[in-house]
């Protein structure tokens, strides 16, 4: 009996451990609130100035001296370099002195054209007094014609030395290296004594900002987002030099261009950036958001909440879950369903789900209130103290 007893103890000192160690759901709640939801696109981009611009030689030489260097102001109409003019002006004398030989041979032939018709005119006078023969007056008649003809040749060949000057006074010019515009030098890729040729690519000598208060962000969104972003949403990035302070613009051009890098497809999105500090620099690299829309004050709930579902629990399907899905597809929304705390038991709830920013879903209906604490996971927690230890056994 007294075995039995202890067997007994036993027994029931094992069962109130168990009660004491059973397993108890406690459950991770975050709150509904009111907010903003904004879903975005997320890219990648380099800044640069809106406006560059390439300036370039159309003729070949020796750069002679430079007077622009990086992040030189200048202004319209400033000379930058100058390549060496020499071969051009020698162009320029060569055809000057082609023209004035030109015209000297016109004055020439002018010359001979009034002694020509002088001589015309005189043998047709003594003809009519039978004092020369027809013949005579036949070869004062051909050679007035030709020096007439002589005239025009010559007049086409002043033409044609005065455009051969102007086309070398015009390359002359051209060895002056000048800005279009004003702005800022940011790239110079020239030096002094360097010999550029313009044979058959026009070189860059320098890359000039107009206004480096105005720069852009050229993004590359995939194909998969680019259908979401459209001209006037608003954007904003950060850059490595700046990684805690937010800089903002508005999408300014979607271009229609794709680019595909090893079949991924990609298009440019270009976002307009103030830049009145002066803080971004071409070239950054830009960890861009655009944001595509934007519901200020609605009624929002954890994205984690929608995805739980209680374990040993199956899916809704209920009447309501079935009439929420309904009204979700006649609304534009989508039904979905949530779990709420209420008195210590989870409560499934159905919902109409609006905009989605991948952290928060707007609620566009359902049971919700601003507080609610919707389940977000949950975890087992062991409750009661350490298991006692067994009774001890008298010792024979």
């Amino acid at each position: 009996m007294f075995a039995v007893g202890v067997a007994l103890a036993a027994i029931l000192a094992t069962q109130l451990w168990r009660s004491r160690t059973a397993a108890v759901k406690e459950y991770v709640t975050l709150p509904v609130d009111r907010g903003t939801v904004a879903p975005a696109v997320i890219a990648s981009g380099t800044v640069n100035p809106e406006t560059t611009i390439q300036i370039g030689t159309y003729v070949s030489g020796v750069i002679q001296s430079l007077a622009c260097d990086f992040n030189t102001r200048v202004r319209a109409g400033q000379l930058c370099a100058k390549i060496d003019p020499r071969p051009y002006q020698t162009a320029v004398d060569q055809e000057t002195a082609n023209l004035a030989t030109a015209r000297a041979q016109l004055d020439k032939d002018r010359a001979n054209l009034a002694f020509a018709q002088r001589i015309l005119e005189r043998d047709t006078d003594l003809l009519k007094r039978s004092i020369v023969s027809q013949e005579t007056v036949d070869t004062a008649n051909n050679a007035y014609e030709q020096a007439r003809t002589q005239i025009a040749l010559d007049e086409a060949t002043v033409r044609q030395h005065q455009a051969g000057l102007d086309a070398a006074r015009i390359n002359l010019g051209y060895t002056s290296i000048v800005s279009p515009v004003d702005g800022t030098v940011v790239s110079r890729n020239v030096t002094q004594g360097q010999t550029v040729a313009a044979s058959f690519q026009t070189p860059t000598l320098f890359l000039i900002a107009t206004d480096l208060t105005k720069m852009e962000v050229d993004t590359n969104v995939s194909e998969s987002d680019i259908g979401r972003v459209a001209e006037g949403n608003v954007a904003t990035f950060t850059v490595e030099s700046f990684p805690d302070r937010p800089f903002s613009g508005r999408v300014a051009q979607v271009r229609q261009a794709p680019q595909t890098v090893q079949n991924v497809v990609t298009y440019d999105v270009v976002v307009s950036v103030p830049n009145a500090e002066l803080l971004l620099k071409p070239g950054m690299t830009a960890s861009v958001r655009i944001v595509t829309q934007r519901h200020d004050d609605v009624l929002r709930a954890p994205d984690q909440a929608l995805r739980y579902q209680p374990t040993g629990v199956a899916g809704a399907d209920d009447t309501r879950t079935i009439n929420a899905a309904r009204a979700g597809r006649a609304r534009g929304g989508h039904a979905a369903q949530l779990w709420v705390l209420r008195d210590g038991r989870p409560v499934r709830v159905p919902v109409l789900t609006g905009l989605d920013d991948d952290n928060f879903a707007e609620i566009l209906d359902g049971e919700l209130h601003p507080g609610d604490a919707v389940i977000v996971s949950e975890r087992s927690a062991v409750r009661g103290d350490p298991a006692p230890a067994g009774p001890r056994l008298p010792r024979g």
